[in-house]
C-alpha cells in the first residue's frame, strides 16, 4: 500500500505547486506609491476655465507632488497668461508663479499669438511660446507618453 501512496502524493503535490506559485489576483496587488510620478497634460483653450485648471493642478500636486505637469494653452485660452491678465478674482501671474514653482510647465501657442499679432514678449515669463500648441498636445501624449486633462 505505502508503494501505491508514494506515487499519488508526490503525483497530487507535483500537480498543486503550480497553483501555490501562482500570482495573486490583479485586486490583490500593491497600490501605486506614492512617490509614482505622473505625466499630465493639461489642455487650455479657454482662458474662463484657467483658475479652475489651475485649482486642479493645485489639487493633484498636493495628493501627488512628484507629478510632471504641462500646461498648453492655445487659442483664447492663452489670455490668462499674458501679460497683466486678470479676471473678476484678481491677476493670474501669482496663481501661475505659485504653481511654476512647484515645477508646472506652462506653454503658449505661437500659432495663436501669430494669429492675434501678438508677439511672445507679451507672454508672461513663466510660460514658454511652443509653435504650436495642438502639435504640443498631441507630442506631450504620442511621444511622452502624458495623460490628457481637459478642464
Amino acid at each position: 500500500m505505502t508503494r501505491t501512496l508514494t506515487p499519488l502524493l508526490a503525483a497530487l503535490l507535483l500537480a498543486t505547486m503550480p497553483i501555490a506559485h501562482a500570482a495573486p489576483p490583479a485586486e490583490a496587488a500593491a497600490p501605486a506609491a506614492a512617490t509614482d510620478e505622473a505625466k499630465v497634460v493639461y489642455h487650455i483653450n479657454d482662458a474662463s476655465v484657467a483658475r479652475a485648471a489651475m485649482n486642479n493642478i493645485n489639487n493633484e500636486l498636493n495628493a501627488s507632488p512628484t507629478d510632471k505637469i504641462v500646461v498648453v494653452a492655445h487659442g483664447k485660452g492663452i489670455d490668462f497668461l499674458l501679460n497683466d491678465a486678470k479676471d473678476d478674482k484678481g491677476a493670474y501671474e501669482s496663481q501661475v508663479a505659485a504653481l511654476k514653482n512647484r515645477g508646472v510647465d506652462f506653454r503658449v501657442c505661437n500659432n495663436t499669438l501669430h494669429a492675434r499679432k501678438l508677439g511672445p514678449d507679451a507672454v508672461i515669463m513663466e510660460a514658454k511660446v511652443v509653435p504650436s500648441g495642438v502639435a504640443e498636445l498631441a507630442r506631450l501624449q504620442a511621444k511622452e507618453g502624458y495623460v490628457y486633462i481637459k478642464p
